[in-house]
């Protein structure tokens, strides 16, 4: 019997293969397909680029109909690698209102639901390695001037 999911699966240029990559997936690496990007000040306290969206998060929509648009992450649809957010809703032809699912890559998230212990312990993990990242840097710098000074002494 074939296997429906192939975890060593590298590229195809086939946009038929592309999708069943991502429809077949286990919900474990579907979890990475909702990863939305930081803000940039996220991004700088941080130093990541992006992270799995969670209920609770603030996001900002970056593209399409809802552009500019904040809101609450109320819904995240693994299955379908879709988002809900509170206050987006699309009108249907018998005039009542439904929630909008929107992708992951056309939002931007802009505060952080630390209400997780295990998410908050992980994210400041990263903020204190960062923390270190710019202090070693800027030691770094402090010793290059301090060399560059004690040259100019001597000559």
């Amino acid at each position: 019997m074939k296997q429906k999911f192939s975890k060593h699966w590298k590229s195809s240029k086939q946009p038929r293969k592309q999708r069943k990559y991502l429809a077949n997936a286990p919900l474990n690496m579907k979890r990475k397909f909702v990863s939305v990007s930081l803000s940039k000040e996220l991004r700088k306290k941080y130093g990541k680029r992006n992270i799995p969206v969670r209920k609770g998060d603030v996001v900002k929509i970056m593209k399409g109909k809802f552009k500019k648009k904040q809101g609450k992450v109320t819904k995240v649809e693994l299955k379908k690698s879709k988002i809900i957010v509170e206050g987006i809703q699309i009108k249907k032809t018998d005039g009542s209102k439904v929630n909008a699912p929107l992708r992951a890559p056309n939002l931007q998230i802009i505060e952080l639901n630390l209400e997780d212990k295990k998410r908050f312990k992980r994210m400041k993990k990263i903020e204190e390695k960062e923390i270190k990242k710019e202090t070693e840097k800027e030691k770094t710098k402090e010793i290059k001037k301090e060399l560059k000074e004690k040259s100019k002494e001597k000559k």
